[in-house]
Order: C-alpha cells, then structure tokens, then sequence
C-alpha cells in the first residue's frame, strides 16, 4: 500500500505504521514523489488550493483522503466516487477555543487600544478605562460541534451564560437549533460562529444577523470567511454599533485597501485560530490511526458526507 503525506516530519509522527506500507512525502502536485498509481491513502496539505485537490484525479486507485484541517468545504463533492473522505475533527478543538476566548477577552479589555496606544507612546489610562469585562456576559455560541464543547469548557470559569446552536435542536444536550436564532440573537452579549462552510451557512452572517444583535455586542468568527456577507459586515461595523473579532474574512487573504481594516471596532487575525506548534503532532497522530483502521479494513472516523 503507497501513502501519500505533505509533511516529510508527519511520518515520524504516526506511529506504528501497518506491514507493507511504503509512505512518501508530496512536495506539490507538480513535485510528485513517485508514480500516482498505487496510492489509495493521502493526506494533503492544510491549504487545499485548486491544484492541490485536483490532484485527487490523478491517483486512480485513491480510497481515502485524510484532511489534516477541521474544515473541508474544499473537496466536498470534488473526489470520485468510492473515495472516503475524512476531516481532522477534533484535532483544532483546544487552539481554536483558545483563539475565541483570546479575541473575546482582547475585545472586551480593550487591547487592540492599548497596542496602538503603546506603538504612539501614550499612557492612555483615562481614555480607555474602565474596559469592560467578560463576567456576566451572555454567550452565544453558533455551532455545537467539539469545537464548542471545548470552547464552553473553556468559558466556564469567566462566569458568562453560555447558549448552543446547532443545525438542528438537541434538547437532551441543552442546544437549540439554527431556527431560534432570531429570538437568541438580541439576548447574546457576544456571538461566536463556528460551523462548517455549506451552502446552509453561506452568507449566514448577514444584515438580518447582524441587525439583531445589540448595542455593543460583539461577533467572532471562527468559522471561514463566506459564512459572513462581507458587505453586510462592513456596513453594520461601520456604525461603531457593534465591534467583531475575525479570524477569517472573504476576501482571505484581506486586500491591504479593504475598509475592515481601518475599523477601529475590528479586530482581524490572518486565519491562525489553528495554527499553533501542537497541531501537526495531534494531525498525523489522528491520520496514522486512520492508517492502520483502513489497512485493518476497520470503518474511519471522522467520515464527511456529501450533506457536510
């Protein structure tokens, strides 16, 4: 059996590999390694281009695509069939929630201000304070996959209301369904948006979503850059009503020139909720269990369906 992975490391990284199985290392898909006959299990980069899921057409005898990223708006619908695809739930769970409650904590207490106000030289003590604080908040978390079951973990200590949305409702767990968000929305403090990419979310976020929400609420996205019309964004942003912390944007990367920039209201990070030392480990850890379910002829986990 011939594996396909994008990191040379990541090989180290999974374990125990089953007898008879030859793994290499795929550059690019113009630097391929060897003959793509023969290779039945890939796992590609984190950044999924055109050229990079193209090149799934070129491995005739591919049966599972191992994703090292949580989300794979990507390649749904773009692999053959009888090709498994599988993505990393679970493997950006802990960096992710770090990110949300960071970009939460940094609104609230006003360190973007501070930044600036440090690059200018300026003890700005009485132009920014009192801050404001996460206690007592009314959290709104929108996508109760492991990433929110961490992210309410997480939240637990800083005394805030926390409230679940999925799909569809869960009473037993606690978590509402998609329909209520209307009624949920002008009662949240804060509103993190962390689903998947579908054609159900796209333009989630959007001038009805935002309309309401409350004076001074604040808008995470944690999730990818099109779950949010963008226009919509900016013109709500634009009034100082509400402030959002964006991990994602559409365009991505973020044009220099874009109006999202000069919102003082606005804090914007380079897609890096996932991108800490740990998460490579924690990836081929994930992909080599894989390995050695599908050399076993075990069913994956972490399957994803054409409904996504």
């Amino acid at each position: 059996m011939k594996v396909w992975v994008a990191h040379e490391h990541g090989i180290g990284l999974m374990g125990a590999l089953p007898a008879g199985v030859t793994v290499e290392t795929v550059r690019g898909p113009d630097h391929l390694p060897s003959d793509p006959a023969g290779v039945s299990f890939w796992v590609p980069p984190f950044l999924a281009g055109g050229s990079t899921v193209g090149l799934a057409e070129k491995l005739p005898d591919l049966k599972v695509v191992q994703l090292l990223s949580a989300g794979a708006d990507a390649w749904v619908g773009r692999l053959a069939a009888g090709v498994t695809l599988c993505d990393a739930r679970g493997v950006h769970d802990s960096s992710t929630a770090e990110w949300v409650v960071t970009a939460i904590l940094s609104h609230l207490r006003a360190f973007p201000a501070f930044v600036r106000a440090q690059v200018r030289r300026e003890w700005a003590y009485e132009e920014f304070t009192p801050t404001d604080e996460l206690a007592g908040k009314r959290v709104l978390i929108v996508g109760a996959g492991s990433i929110g079951a961490a992210l309410t973990a997480r939240l637990a200590p800083f005394e805030v209301e926390v409230t679940r949305v999925a799909r569809t409702p869960r009473p037993d767990e606690g978590v509402h369904g998609v329909a209520e968000l209307p009624a949920l929305l002008p009662t949240a403090d804060v509103v993190v948006v962390i689903v998947p990419l579908t054609e159900r979310t796209r333009g989630l976020i959007d001038a009805e979503f935002l309309a309401a929400l409350p004076d001074g609420a604040l808008l995470v996205n944690g999730a990818r850059g099109p779950v949010a019309d963008t226009a919509a964004l900016v013109a709500e942003l634009s009034t100082g009503r509400i402030g959002a912390a964006l991990d994602v944007t559409d365009p991505e990367p973020l044009p220099a020139d874009h109006p999202l920039w000069e919102l003082p209201n606005v804090l914007i990070t380079p897609h890096v909720a996932g991108s800490v030392k740990g998460v490579l480990p924690r990836a081929y850890r994930l992909a080599g269990a894989q390995l050695r379910r599908f050399a076993a002829g075990e069913p994956l986990t972490n399957q994803v369906t054409d409904g996504y």
